[in-house]
C-alpha cells in the first residue's frame, strides 16, 4: 500500500510540472527512437544479406577478369570470352551449369518515358543458378538465344520506372538502346545485389542477342558456375583454373589473368561489416540516452531543491528516509518509462517512414525494442539515485526552515 501511495504522489508531482516533464523526457524519447531506428535499419540490411546468402547456395562460384602489374602500372589482362564458358561447359568435370554474362548500361524507353538501368546479356540458365523467380511471363529459352531474338525480361523495379504496371508490359515492345524488344517476363523482387548490380533494377536479354545485335562485343564480364552436389568447391576451383589456363595458353609459372570468387565469402564479409556498422550506429544513438539521463538527473536535483520544505514536512509527519528516496526514484523511472514508450513509437514510425519513402529494408525486432526500453529504465534508475539520496539525507529541521 505504501508503494502505491508513493507512485501516486510521484505521478501527481510530474503532472504538476507537465511541460517541464515533457522537455525532460525529450532526450529519452529521441535516444530510444534513434536506437530503435538504427537497429531496425541494421537488422533489415542483415536480413537482406542472409537472404542473399541463402539464395546463392553453397555451390556457386564466379570467374572474373583480373589485372596484372607490369613496371608498377596496372594493365588489363586478357578478357574472358564466350569460348571460355563453352570450354568450362564441355571440359570441366565438376560443374553442372555454366552461365556467362556480359553487362552494360542500357537505355529503356516506352512512349515518352525512359530510364537508364543495367543491361545483362546471359543464357537461359541464369534464373536457375541464382534461384530467381518470375512474377509474370517467362524467361527466354535456348531457342531465343540461338535465334538472337529481341526479347527482354525486366527486373521488378523497372515497370514502375517506366510508369507501367508489370502486367501491362507483358507482350509490349520497348526500346532498348534504340532497338525494339518484346517484354516477355518480369522478375519477382530479389533485393540486394553486388555493388551496383541490383537485379531488381536490371534487364536481361539473350547472350547472342547482346553479343551480335546490342552490345557488339565478344568479351563477357563474368562466368557464374554451379558446382555438382557431390563435388567440393576446392576441386572445382582447381578444375576451372586448369581449363581456363589451357584456354588462355598461360605458361606454367605464370600468374592467372582471371580470378575465381566465392560470392558467399564476399557476402559473409559484407555481413560482418554490416554488424559492426549497426553496433556503431546504435552506440552513437545510445549516447543521446545518456544525455537524456543527465538531463533527468539535473531536473530531479532542481526538484529536490524546490521541494525541500515539502520533504521536511513529510519527514516531520513520519515519512522514512527510504520512502523519500523511493518517491524521487519512482519519479525518475516514471519519466524514463514514459519517454521510452514514446521513443519506441517514434523509432517504429521512423523505421516505417524509411521503408516506405526511402526504400530501405527495415526490421523492428522485439529484442531491439526490449533492449532499448530496458536501457531507458536503467538510465532512470542510475541517474535518479543521486537526487533521491540527496532528498533522503536532508535534515528534517533544516528542511522545514528552508525558504
Amino acid at each position: 500500500m505504501l508503494f502505491l501511495e508513493i507512485v501516486i504522489v510521484a505521478l501527481q508531482s510530474i503532472r504538476a510540472n507537465l511541460f517541464r516533464a515533457a522537455l525532460t523526457m525529450l532526450g529519452i524519447i529521441i535516444g530510444v527512437g534513434a536506437v530503435i531506428t538504427m537497429l531496425a535499419a541494421g537488422a533489415g540490411a542483415q536480413k537482406r544479406i542472409d537472404e542473399q546468402i541463402a539464395s546463392l547456395g553453397a555451390n556457386i562460384l564466379t570467374v572474373n577478369t583480373s589485372n596484372f602489374f607490369a613496371g608498377g602500372v596496372s594493365r588489363d589482362s586478357q578478357s574472358l570470352v564466350i569460348d571460355d564458358a563453352n570450354a568450362l561447359r564441355t571440359d570441366s568435370t565438376y560443374l553442372d551449369a555454366v552461365v556467362p554474362e556480359m553487362q552494360s548500361r542500357g537505355q529503356f524507353k516506352l512512349d515518352n518515358v525512359n530510364t537508364i538501368a543495367r543491361l545483362s546479356g546471359t543464357t537461359h540458365e541464369f534464373p536457375g543458378i541464382f534461384n530467381y523467380k518470375l512474377a509474370l511471363g517467362r524467361f527466354f529459352n535456348a531457342e531465343d538465344d540461338a535465334d538472337r531474338k529481341r526479347v527482354v525480361v525486366l527486373g521488378s523495379d523497372l515497370p514502375q520506372r517506366l510508369d507501367k504496371k508489370p502486367q501491362d508490359l507483358i507482350g509490349k515492345m520497348i526500346a532498348v538502346n534504340g532497338q525494339q524488344f518484346e517484354v516477355i517476363g518480369v522478375l519477382e523482387s530479389i533485393g540486394g545485389g553486388f555493388g551496383n548490380n541490383n537485379p531488381d533494377s536490371s534487364a536481361f536479354i539473350p547472350l547472342r542477342t547482346a553479343e551480335q545485335r546490342v552490345l557488339g562485343k565478344k568479351n563477357v564480364d563474368n562466368i557464374s558456375v554451379r558446382v555438382k552436389a557431390d563435388a567440393s568447391l576446392e576441386r572445382a576451383m582447381v578444375d576451372i583454373e586448369r581449363v581456363i589456363r589451357r584456354d588462355h595458353k598461360i605458361m606454367p609459372g605464370k600468374g592467372n589473368d582471371f580470378a575465381i570468387v566465392d560470392r558467399r565469402e564476399f557476402l559473409t564479409t559484407q555481413q560482418q561489416a554490416q554488424q559492426t556498422f549497426t553496433i556503431l550506429l546504435a552506440s552513437i544513438a545510445g549516447v543521446s540516452l545518456l544525455v537524456g539521463g543527465i538531463g533527468i538527473m539535473n531536473i530531479m536535483l532542481v526538484s529536490v531543491t524546490e521541494r525541500t520544505r515539502e520533504i521536511g514536512i513529510r519527514m516531520a509527519l513520519g515519512a522514512t528516509r527510504f520512502s523519500i528516496l523511493l518517491q524521487f526514484l519512482v519519479e525518475s523511472v516514471t519519466l524514463c518509462l514514459f519517454g521510452g514508450l514514446l521513443g519506441i513509437g517514434l523509432g517504429a514510425g521512423a523505421a516505417t517512414t524509411l521503408s516506405r519513402f526511402a526504400g530501405w529494408q527495415v526490421f523492428v525486432s522485439p529484442l531491439s525494442v526490449g533492449l532499448a526500453f530496458a536501457f531507458s529504465v536503467g538510465v532512470g534508475l542510475f541517474f535518479g539515485i543521486m537526487p533521491a539520496r540527496r532528498a533522503a539525507r536532508l535534515d528534517p529541521i533544516e528542511a522545514l526552515r528552508y525558504e
